[in-house]
């Protein structure tokens, strides 16, 4: 699908960003893949920003690179969208909302208690299997259209339930461009919109430089034993060397701040309970981390000093790499590869589909009915998603309640 003449890249203003990822990071219940399933509703189908071949090579890209997975696609999305501006506002927009729910959560942690079991909750990750399963659906419609790529996407999505790690996707993602370049190499190259990302090539390189000085010089400079630089080497490191995002950098974190004693590890898994109740990003925990850490800087302050640094080195990661990404995609031979990605990444989200996300919320019959009516109100009334979490929510919590 060639780019929207409504709608083309850069044209975008900062606060339109910052509004539709506000609305995103409010709603977006479900974890990282589910986030990317919201941003397919949203993004690519209803206000046509890009179209869906572009928003494949986005997320591979961000499949690729250590950090969180779904904010990383957010700030690219901004960036497409609104320049550099537009790619903060995307973070902002995406990740403040839970940021500064789970720092209040730190605050009135101990009168608030466990979320873990509520209903409520878990009619948020019912909802997020039918957001999944509808990306499944229409990304492998445009994606799988043929049986070879159809094929790859099987594939990937079994060996990534075989190899349930960074390793296995990964793995996935690269055999599949390997499969991609050896058997479309010859077919007609498709035409390619230009994501157009306004990203001098200096400020990249430059990016990149900072990315690498930052991850080896501030180990050295928390050796002088000052406490604000060693939370900002501990999630800087947390940020830059975890692939897949989201549950993955949760034992980084817990060996990062639990062992040198900054805080305890029921406050630590207090807060990961929290953090599964608010939508958005699960790299917005190290908010609440910084927010009860002890000693100072601590509270308000400590929350967004370890919000900045985990989010650091994703900022500095795109902008060194979106510049040079584009002119590669276009490419013939990067275009055969990226046909075998795009399937893979279909596989990806296939296997995700099943676990976690199936299987951590689909318990029983009634689970299931909620599911699939879920699906049905996204994929063939066209119901809005934030509409469709709302009512999953109030469903389960409303059946709890009946069956009491």
């Amino acid at each position: 699908m060639p780019e929207s003449k409504d709608h083309p890249h850069g044209s975008g203003s900062t606060l339109e960003v910052l509004l539709a990822f506000l609305r995103l990071g409010l709603t977006s219940f479900g974890g990282p893949v589910a986030h990317l399933g919201y941003f397919r509703a949203d993004i690519v189908e209803r206000r046509r920003w890009l179209d869906e071949a572009s928003y494949a090579d986005i997320v591979a890209l961000c499949q690729f690179l250590p950090g969180p997975a779904s904010s990383q696609t957010a700030v690219s999305l901004g960036i497409l969208r609104a320049g550099l501006p537009g790619g903060l506002a995307a973070w902002a927009g995406f990740s403040l909302p839970s940021a500064l729910a789970l720092i209040a959560f730190g605050y009135g942690v101990d009168a608030v208690g466990d979320l873990s079991q509520a209903a409520w909750l878990h009619g948020l990750k019912i909802v997020a299997v039918a957001v999944v399963a509808q990306a499944v659906w229409n990304m492998a419609r445009n994606l799988c259209p043929d049986r070879e790529r159809a094929t790859i996407a099987v594939g990937a999505a079994l060996l990534v339930l075989a190899m349930p790690s960074a390793v296995g996707q990964m793995g996935a993602i690269a055999i599949g461009a390997l499969i991609g370049w050896g058997l479309f190499r010859d077919t007609a190259v498709r035409p390619q919109a230009h994501l157009g990302f306004t990203i001098k090539r200096s400020v990249a390189v430059g990016a990149l430089i900072a990315f690498v000085l930052l991850l080896v010089g501030l180990p050295v400079a928390s050796t002088t034993g000052i406490h604000v630089v060693q939370m900002v080497d501990a999630f800087y490191r947390s940020g830059a060397l975890v692939f897949g995002g989201g549950h993955v950098v949760l034992p980084l974190l817990q060996a990062a701040v639990v062992p040198p004693g900054w805080l305890d590890n029921n406050a630590f898994l207090a807060g990961y309970g929290a953090a599964q109740a608010v939508p958005g990003p699960l790299f917005t925990f190290a908010a609440y981390l910084g927010t009860v850490m002890r000693p100072s800087p601590n509270g308000v302050l400590g929350g967004l000093i370890c919000l900045v640094a985990i989010y650091l080195p994703t900022f500095l990661l795109l902008v060194g790499v979106l510049p040079f990404w584009d002119g590669l995609r276009q490419r013939a031979g990067i275009q055969a590869a990226l046909r075998g990605v795009s399937a893979a990444v279909v596989g990806l989200l296939l296997a995700a589909l099943y676990t976690p996300v199936w299987t951590s919320a689909i318990n029983g019959p009634r689970d299931f009915a909620v599911g699939i009516t879920a699906f049905l109100a996204l994929q063939l009334w066209k119901v809005p998603p934030w509409l469709v979490v709302i009512a999953g929510a109030v469903v389960t919590e409303a059946l709890s309640l009946v069956s009491l």
